[in-house]
């Protein structure tokens, strides 16, 4: 079994990818700002420095993982801010990354699987599922400064030998979700009513689970070495199959009505939530064959059994 550090090790990806690994027998150390990480049989290690300044002074003489998950970052919000919003992502997102990768090259460390995002590539299909090959293209602050980490990253695998694994997902969801998912389920749960009956538009999700098992085979299978994912869960729901299917769950039947897309866009526009609205009527299907062929990885959970998983925890706190 492997010797692994998880950065991050406390948010809501963070604690399935511990679980996952130490359930699997690995040797699990994770990395945070404040607090403990729990998760049985999971070491804590904090640094609270903001960005990981001074992290390969902090590091351990005696602790030398073969692999570093960097699943920590600045996280996409819808309404930022900062007062200068791509300077305060690239900071934590480009910076704090590298000065990760060069800490663990310091130490020995073999492998770093680096947790990127599908926004790194695009915000919409154009017609054809996203695939690792399609060229980057990133709108907003967050997806440039996951493109930037991961050119910044990969130059520097290049000139050491780091092995890089670039893993990039779509909108995740599970237990403990938060930001938009959450909020949808708060209105499924309040039973109002929903101009998006006419929503057919696909995306694609992840399931924090499905997400774990992929990244535990990008950290310990071989194969992976220098290479970039998308991950999926491998079946894509329109909009509205995803609110009927998740309020079936919920015990909260999804109450539909149907609005064209074109004018839910201009009332995106005329209420300044144009990218909220683009999210919902826009599609963003991701091709994730490529781990499946190099891997030999599936989905260990269906959307189903990951909506199911998440509504049983939102019944259960509400």
């Amino acid at each position: 079994m492997s010797s692994i550090l998880v950065t991050g090790a406390n948010g809501f990806v963070g604690h399935a990818v511990c679980r996952a690994l130490s359930g699997r027998g690995h040797v699990v150390t994770g990395l945070v700002r404040r607090g403990e990480v729990e998760s049985d049989g999971v070491r804590t290690w904090r640094h609270d420095v903001a960005d990981f300044s001074g992290l390969r002074e902090a590091w351990p003489k005696d602790y030398s993982p073969e692999c570093v998950v960097h699943l920590a970052g600045r996280v996409h919000v819808m309404r930022d801010d900062a007062p200068d919003i791509q300077a305060a992502f690239n900071a934590t997102n480009v910076d704090g990354a590298l000065r990760v990768a060069q800490a663990a090259h310091a130490r020995g460390v073999r492998r770093l699987v680096f947790v990127s995002s599908i926004k790194a590539v695009a915000e919409t299909d154009g017609g054809m599922p996203l695939d690792e090959s399609t060229p980057l293209a990133p709108l907003d602050a967050y997806g440039r400064s996951k493109r930037e980490a991961e050119e910044r990253l990969r130059r520097f695998a290049e000139e050491t030998g780091l092995e890089l694994v670039v893993v990039r997902p779509p909108l995740v969801y599970g237990p403990g979700v938060g930001a938009n998912f959450l909020q949808m389920m708060n209105v499924l749960w309040r039973r109002l009513p929903l101009p998006l009956g006419a929503v057919d538009v696909r995306r694609s999700l992840l399931f924090n689970d499905n997400l774990a098992s992929a990244l535990m085979h990008c950290a310990t299978d071989a194969r992976a070495a220098n290479s970039c994912f998308h991950v999926t869960d491998g079946e894509d729901l329109s909009v509205t199959e995803l609110l009927r299917e998740l309020g079936c769950h919920l015990s909260k039947p999804a109450r539909l009505f149907p609005v064209a897309p074109s004018l839910l866009r201009v009332a995106g526009t005329l209420t300044g939530r144009v990218a909220q609205i683009e999210r919902l009527t826009m599609s963003l299907r991701v091709d994730s064959s490529h781990i499946g062929e190099r891997l030999d990885w599936r989905p260990p959970f269906s959307v189903e059994e990951g909506l199911a998983a998440t509504a049983s925890w939102y019944r259960a706190t509400h």
